[in-house]
């Protein structure tokens, strides 16, 4: 069934859900009672550093937090209204610096870290109050924070980066096993968070997800939920695609296969009126869904239930991710695993799109269901030694790459300003790698930056087919702003199209152009 994210148990409305990842794996062995995770802050920010370990002990179901020795401690008292909780907050490492802190075994919850002040968390008589900083209101949101989710028992180590609410400080995750091999996740690309908020500032209607500080500082981007909650992004944005995906299947047949080690076990659905209605191989009734809201695709709830069970569940969290993907309605089985397809429908989850397209790896949390496919930012062992958090340079990873070229994965020749001209709208071609200014490119946020201060641009800032990519006085705005992804796309943020080499040219002075993504090779880029 893979991994999902889940909700521990808490009694009070008022309290956010501590989240883990659980999943019924033998144990291959059992890890140290007390498990070293290492904090590193590679952030580059003067801001002190507090860390937190917040979570339920499995054994006992009791919340609370653990000490920087590897104590639990459970939360005792609380009030109407809330009060506030003890400090458990933990001294973390300076920019450079790292902190280790224990975590013992049998416990599931968050390692949260806050950069400049430390958290606020408030009690109830029954547990405990967490940040919600898309809450108005909230007491922490004007801090700069983060956190991983995580479970460690005796079956291994799960641990996470976590973009379903919110994204604010990118930071992988690593987990060393016992045999001393490593395994690393969550990795921006080099400035991805500068792309991300970027990207999401490009997109109509998105802006106001954004939420800044008084000093300048861009704390965080809303997961689309969140936002559509506080009303910051429409409730009904996704609504269009959502009719035409499910009505689909009024005159064709959606397969589900949950499991990707059990492909004959497979469900069949169609719709009629407004209700998905599930089949087995046998033709007996399993499942049935109404046409789920923005919010229920958002928040993989409400409509979309998804019991710990195995039917319901496995296929309420496949229609979710194909729906937050949008391949749901033009790939009729699922789920599809082929990243190239996902969020090419209009519109789109641009929160989700722009933090994959700006992983190392392409891997995150952006959705609660993101794991379907494999395709979260995940590490795992089952005889687990040690754990990191790396804290990415607050750019969103690396020092921004100046003077590269920017060369074709098909034919092996650069991005080249015609004749070194630097002049307004010299349209970029096709050339032979030479090591010329005339093919050299600075990656400075989310622009492309030539000789005298020109930039890569899409002529008009045009969303077309075809549109023409070419070089234009650097001015920030949509035409100008490009991420190169880990699949090697070199997507215009505005348009979500990608930058194409015209009609297969592969003569020297081939034209370059937008176009729909299409992971061919005449769209495949690197760095050279």
């Amino acid at each position: 069934m893979g991994l999902r994210r889940k909700l521990l148990a808490v009694a009070s409305a008022l309290l956010a859900g501590l989240a883990g990842t659980v999943v019924a794996t033998p144990a291959r062995a059992v890890g140290p009672a007390l498990l070293p995770v290492t904090v590193t802050n590679t952030t580059g920010r003067a801001d002190p550093v507090y860390l937190y370990v917040i979570g339920t002990q499995l054994a006992t179901g009791r919340n609370g937090y653990v000490t920087s020795g590897g104590t639990f401690v459970p939360w005792t008292g609380g009030q109407i209204p809330p009060s506030p909780a003890p400090d458990a907050s933990i001294p973390g490492p300076g920019t450079g610096g790292s902190t280790t802190v224990q975590v013992p075994r049998g416990f599931s919850g968050r390692v949260y870290f806050a950069l400049g002040q430390k958290l606020k968390f408030f009690l109830t008589p029954d547990g405990l109050v967490q940040p919600a900083p898309w809450a108005a209101g909230d007491a922490n949101r004007d801090i700069l924070f983060d956190w991983s989710e995580f479970t460690y028992n005796d079956a291994g180590l799960w641990l996470n980066s976590s973009q379903v609410d919110m994204f604010a400080v990118p930071h992988a995750v690593t987990v060393t096993g016992a045999n001393g091999v490593t395994k690393r996740t969550g990795d921006p690309v080099a400035n991805g968070r500068t792309a991300v908020i970027d990207g999401i500032r490009a997109q109509p209607g998105w802006a106001n997800t954004l939420y800044t500080r008084s000093d300048g500082t861009v704390l965080r981007v809303l997961a689309p939920g969140k936002a559509a909650g506080a009303g910051l992004l429409s409730p009904t944005y996704l609504d269009s695609y959502i009719a035409a995906a499910w009505n689909a299947y009024t005159t064709k047949t959606l397969t589900v296969l949950p499991f990707a080690d059990q492909p004959s076990i497979r469900y069949y659905g169609r719709t009629s009126g407004s209700t998905m209605t599930f089949t087995n191989g046998s033709g007996q009734v399993v499942a049935s869904f109404n046409r789920p809201s923005s919010a229920s695709v958002w928040g993989c709830d409400g409509d979309l239930p998804a019991p710990n069970d195995q039917v319901v569940g496995p296929i309420s969290r496949t229609l979710c991710a194909a729906l937050n993907r949008g391949t749901l309605g033009t790939i009729d089985t699922q789920p599809s695993t082929n990243a190239a397809d996902f969020y090419r429908n209009n519109p789109t989850n641009q929160y989700a799109r722009l933090i994959h397209a700006n992983m190392a790896d392409g891997k995150a949390y952006a959705f609660a269901f993101d794991d379907v496919g494999g395709f979260e930012s995940l590490v795992y062992d089952g005889d687990p030694r040690a754990a990191g958090l790396i804290l990415s340079p607050f750019t969103g990873g690396g020092s921004p790459s100046t003077g590269v070229a920017v060369v074709s994965n098909w034919n092996n020749k650069c991005i080249d300003v015609p004749s070194a001209n630097f002049v307004d709208r010299a349209q970029l071609q096709m050339w032979p790698c030479n090591g010329t200014n005339a093919q050299k490119w600075t990656f400075t946020g989310t622009a492309l930056q030539s000789q005298n201060n020109k930039c890569m641009d899409v002529d008009a800032g045009s969303t077309a087919n075809g549109a023409v990519v070419q070089l234009y006085t650097c001015n920030g705005t949509g035409a100008q702003q490009f991420t190169l992804n880990a699949a090697g796309d070199l997507v215009n943020l505005q348009a979500n199209k990608c930058v194409d080499i015209k009609d297969w040219n592969g003569s020297d002075g081939a034209k370059l152009q937008i176009w729909d993504c299409a992971g061919t090779a005449n769209q495949k880029w690197h760095k050279g």
